[in-house]
């Protein structure tokens, strides 16, 4: 019976349906679980929950992690002064 894994596929690429727990999220992330919560309920992350539980597709959440503004602290912004 086929399951919901982590695992990787066989040339250690990770797989197109792997499902990440909030804690997974979290860590990833380097966020707080609590923070990601908090995401996932006011609709910030891709998320879905199953019995209650949030899961976050780990591709859904890459291609959401790619679509976010990169804004500060990068050197490819203008400086004001002159």
């Amino acid at each position: 019976m086929p399951s919901v894994s982590t695992e990787t596929q066989n040339d250690g690429a990770a797989m197109s349906d792997e499902v990440l727990t909030i804690k997974e999220v979290a860590a990833l992330l380097k966020l707080a679980e609590k923070t990601v919560y908090a995401m996932a309920n006011a609709g910030e992350l891709p998320a879905f929950k199953i019995r209650g539980q949030w899961r976050i597709k780990r591709a859904e959440l890459d291609r959401w992690l790619d679509e976010q503004p990169r804004r500060a602290g990068h050197s490819d912004q203008p400086r004001g002064g002159g």
